[in-house]
Parts: structure tokens; sequence; C-alpha cells
């Protein structure tokens, strides 16, 4: 059976209660549950440390089994350890999957056709990661010293034409599918045994400002009017 687990914690200092804000009309976590009902699922859990939260969450079709310990809910715990305790339950109910999908609670650009994609490619990988390309080529990239004064990272750099550099990624920050041995593995995801899976940067948005907030607020409003969600 295929799981899907959103992380989903109550203690979010930057922006208080994002997980269940109401995010274009809506608690934002209600957006990625759609997209995992929509993409199949047979078990959506949510992982979270709140009971508000969790109300939320079972409103919107996922189950929350467990409410998550307070050593895995704060700002130090990890994503990889907040999967690892839900595959822990998950074994001791004698439910443990070949494979599990971790899909963040604010991410509401996430597209069921995406998730289901991921799972398709780890037939063929350990990790299947989205990512999406940077705007601007990071050879370029400039710092300001601390004389207020600005100066390339890589000024060997200065010449080669945008053409010439070698394009650059980013996690995107939507979703990670492992399978449960590779969660459960001390080796980095970043690695020989990980697939990208290429996201458009106009569907990439990470919300951990205010400002991030509105701006994906509106991206959502424009992507929604087109068609593109």
């Amino acid at each position: 059976m295929s799981v899907c687990l959103i992380p989903a914690r109550g203690g979010s200092k930057r922006i208080p209660r994002k997980n269940v804000r109401p995010f274009a009309g809506r608690p934002m976590i209600a957006w990625p549950i759609q997209a995992a009902r929509a993409a199949g699922f047979g078990r959506i859990l949510v992982s979270t440390d709140d009971e508000g939260i969790a109300e939320v969450a079972r409103t919107e079709g996922a189950e929350v089994p467990f409410l998550r310990p307070v050593a895995l809910s704060d700002d130090h715990a990890t994503t990889i350890a907040v999967v690892r305790h839900a595959l822990d339950w998950l074994e001791g109910e004698g439910a443990l999957p070949e494979a599990l999908c971790c899909l963040y609670a604010t991410a509401p650009f996430v597209k069921a056709e995406d998730l289901a994609r991921g799972r398709e490619m780890l037939a063929g990988a350990e990790w299947v990661i989205p990512v999406t390309g940077y705007g601007f080529p990071i050879q370029r990239a400039v710092r300001i010293t601390p004389e207020g004064r600005l100066a390339m990272f890589d000024a060997a750099q200065y010449a080669t034409r945008s053409q010439d550099l070698e394009p650059a990624y980013h996690d995107a920050g939507q979703f990670y599918w492992a399978r449960t041995a590779a969660w459960r593995s001390d080796a980095p995801p970043f690695g020989p045994g990980t697939l990208p899976l290429v996201l458009p940067r106009w569907r990439v948005q990470d919300i951990d400002t205010e400002e991030d907030w509105d701006r994906a607020e509106r991206m959502f409003q424009v992507l929604t009017e087109r068609g593109d969600l």
C-alpha cells in the first residue's frame, strides 16, 4: 500500500499556525492533502503534535493515528527523524510500506501528477526529489563584503557566457519519495541513488515569511485562473 506522510507541527514561529492558516480560502494543509488524495495514496498520514492541526487534517480526509512526541516537534527536529518515527509506528501496526512519500504541509503548488510520477521513478532509484532550476547562473553570484562592497564568489567566471555555464538546481521543497530502507539509512539523500524530478520555476515557492506567503497566494490565484493547478 502506498503511504504519504505530511509533517505538520504546531510551533511555526516565522508564520504562526501556517500549516492551518487560510490560504486561497482553505487551510494550507488542505491543498497537499487534496493532491495526495487525487494521486491515489492508500494512506495519507499527518504527523503533528497539535490537536488543532489534527482536527483540520481529519476533516480534509487524512489520518492522524498518533501525536508526534515533543522531542520531534521543536525547531531542530529533522524531516528524516519525523519520517522514521512514522515508519516505526507503521511497522508496529504491521503495515510497514516498501516506500513512503513525505509531502510538506506548506506545498500548495504540488500536483497529483508529480506525486504519481515520483512513485513511478522510484522503480529505478532509492530517492526521487523534485528540483527546479535557479533563475540566474549561480556561478555569477556576488556577495557583500564586510566593507559594504560587492565581490564575486567566483571571479574566474566573470567573462564566461551564461550559455556556457553549467545549469544548477535546488530542492523544490514539495515532497520526497524514498524507499523505506533509504529513509532509515544514514546515507545522504543527494547522491547516486537519487533521481531528480524537474519542476518549472513558476510552480515553486518557499513559504517561510509573510512576503513569501503573499507572493504564493498571488501565484496560486494566477495559476488557478490559467488552469495550471
